[in-house]
């Protein structure tokens, strides 16, 4: 353990054997406290980032002695159901043994190395918490990828991220083998399969052969620790890479503040492993000593959710407001939620009807959080303050969060691009651009009103991209807690990218976010389902935008120009087919639910697709 960690943890185990501060004074934190005290002061920045940091050995193993000596509740740190009857549960100490194991065969048959990336393509099953442990101990990076990749989604990302290693399971399988010829770095590949495959690895025979015994690499604060791809809203996905800190120590303090995170909560968050609200449920509850509870949920059901709520112990839920919208849809007064406390939604719009809904019928808030797969949670609502619809709430530490126009904001932090002395930021109720400012690293954009609605003070009505600041990478004096390190790009990539010289912060366009109001549900880029749609003969020309939905809250919507061959073609029969082929071409999830056949698309005078007036057209219906 880290010199100075071992430090703290002996200091605090020492307080709680009789020996009393002077008169007058407070009595001593308990020691489980005191520690995720001392780490949330770090991702706060009241205390220096330490130079060397793994989570697993900093975190899990620390948890793992403090419940060797009885500070913890008898709650499993991890605990899985499938629905059927199976169940997983480890203490922390369980979950340490196991996750040696699966670092032995990382490092051992796989030979990974510190640096080298690995991608993780599994459902909700316990090996995907495992895996994802073990690569912190192994200093590997993971890759979380959704398991309705194609074979050209999974071609791209094994070719971008030179990953030498995969693991996903028995459907996903066939998939790989088709391409991974084309993937020179792809070494090997584990199975998670109680069955074999040729050319593959099975991982659970492994686990139950390998050794307990390992040594936790030491990796210092910044090295890297997960990679995950960007949706590729205007062209091909990117890959953001988060450090053993911008994660590791990165969610403490929203675990405890707007997750409210104690050592005696069982915390589900019902989102797929592939997107960062996983890693965002992993950083945020094990610090604080919780544990984290995974229903496999191989389909979105209501009823399950409902019924599991009302079975199990479970405080803490997470859902995003398309299931929450589902959710109230249900009779929920025939269910008795005994254990739940605390209600968390993000990641898209919640409607104030779906919240009103849910509280009226069972006396619980929702709570609205917003962050990126960039940063860590930057807004949210915090348990206990007042919520009012459409707010995504205030600053979440440590960021500062401010809103007004580009010029007003890069004097408000400290910018050499000065504005007139004049300027203000915006008053609450007026529109402008939203920045959010954490140890010397900028991120502004302009975000959508109908969106997110009410930022911290003001509504934002416009929305023309994203810019990014970055202090220096290369200067140590600059660390990054709960941001990401940086955004890894390919030669071809981010082409408007630049840095400037001296001590000025470098800008950079990040082409990725260049449309934020085009982003859907499940992170959509619109570029991807355009690309696979003009692979289809019928299609001529097409725009993707966002639509409203009763259920979901908003869908995928494409405006089609036929090709001339096509335009007599039953209009039912090929809205099926385009979005049968869209499914084939891209991920299943991102076939256009409404398809609009139409003679032309509105355009600039340049010849541009004005996607906004398709937008505005649907969003005013």
């Amino acid at each position: 353990m880290r010199l100075w960690l071992r430090g703290l943890v002996l200091q605090a185990l020492r307080s709680t054997r009789g020996v009393c501060g002077p008169r007058g004074q407070p009595p001593p934190l308990p020691v489980p406290q005191k520690i995720v005290a001392t780490w949330e002061a770090i991702n706060l920045g009241r205390q220096p980032v330490p130079e060397y940091f793994n989570f697993a050995r900093d975190v899990l193993d620390v948890w793992t002695q403090l419940e060797k000596a009885g500070h913890r509740p008898p709650n499993p740190a991890f605990w899985w159901v499938d629905g059927m009857g199976a169940e997983v549960k480890w203490s922390f100490e369980e979950l340490g043994v196991q996750s040696r194991k699966a670092a032995n065969v990382l490092g051992g048959v796989c030979g990974l190395q510190p640096g080298d990336r690995m991608m993780l393509v599994l459902p909700r099953l316990p090996e995907w918490w495992l895996v994802s442990v073990a690569c912190m101990r192994t200093g590997a990076v993971m890759i979380p990828g959704v398991s309705q990749l194609t074979e050209k989604d999974l071609k791209y990302r094994l070719q971008a991220s030179r990953a030498k290693s995969i693991i996903t399971s028995d459907s996903l399988a066939p998939r790989v083998d088709a391409i991974s010829a084309d993937c020179p770095s792809l070494q090997t590949k584990l199975l998670v399969s109680d069955s074999s495959r040729p050319g593959w690895m099975n991982f659970r025979e492994l686990l139950r052969e390998a050794s307990t015994e390992h040594d936790c690499v030491r990796t210092k604060a910044q090295d890297p620790l997960a990679i995950y791809f960007t949706s590729g809203t205007t062209g091909a996905p990117k890959m953001v890479e988060h450090s053993q800190a911008s994660y590791g120590l990165g969610f403490v303090a929203s675990g405890r503040q707007w997750v409210a995170l104690t050592e005696s909560d069982i915390f589900w968050n019902t989102t797929d492993t592939a997107w960062v609200k996983a890693a965002w449920t992993l950083f945020s509850a094990w610090p604080n000593g919780s544990c984290i509870f995974v229903h496999e949920l191989p389909r979105v059901d209501a009823k399950v959710i409902l019924k599991t709520l009302s079975r199990l112990p479970i405080t803490t839920l997470c859902c995003v407001p398309t299931l929450f919208r589902l959710l109230v849809q249900e009779d929920l007064t025939r269910y008795q939620f005994q254990s739940l406390r605390h209600c968390l939604t993000g990641g898209e719009a919640l409607n104030p009807d779906v919240r009103e809904k849910w509280k009226s019928q069972t006396g619980l808030e929702l709570h609205e959080g917003y962050g990126q797969s960039e940063t860590v949670v930057i807004c949210a609502n915090p348990k206990g303050t007042k919520i009012k619809s459409g707010s995504m709430g205030k600053a979440s530490p440590p960021y500062d969060v401010q809103v007004g126009s580009l010029a007003q904001l890069l004097v408000r932090l400290g910018s050499k691009r000065r504005a007139k002395s004049t300027s203000r930021l915006a008053t609450p109720g007026s529109a402008g651009r939203v920045a959010w400012l954490c140890r010397h690293q900028i991120l502004s954009c302009d975000l959508s009103a109908r969106l997110w609605m009410m930022r911290a003070t003001s509504c934002l009505q416009e929305q023309r991209g994203m810019l990014l600041s970055v202090s220096d990478p290369t200067d140590p004096s600059v660390s990054s807690i709960a941001i990401w390190t940086i955004l890894r790009r390919r030669p071809h990539q981010n082409k408007g990218t630049f840095t400037s010289r001296g001590t000025e912060p470098a800008w950079t366009r990040m082409v990725t976010f260049g449309s934020w109001e085009e982003m859907m549900i499940y992170r959509i880029g619109p570029v991807e389902v355009e690309s696979a749609l003009a692979e289809h003969p019928a299609v001529l020309e097409s725009a993707v935008v966002s639509s409203p939905d009763p259920i979901r809250g908003e869908v995928v919507k494409a405006f089609i120009v036929l090709s001339p061959a096509y335009s007599s073609h039953d209009p039912e029969e090929l809205t099926r087919e385009l979005q049968e082929h869209v499914k084939r071409v891209t991920a299943p999830y991102k076939y256009p639910r409404k398809v609009a056949f139409v003679s032309e698309l509105p355009k600039t005078v340049s010849g541009k697709i004005q996607r906004s007036k398709l937008r505005s057209q649907e969003w005013k219906k």
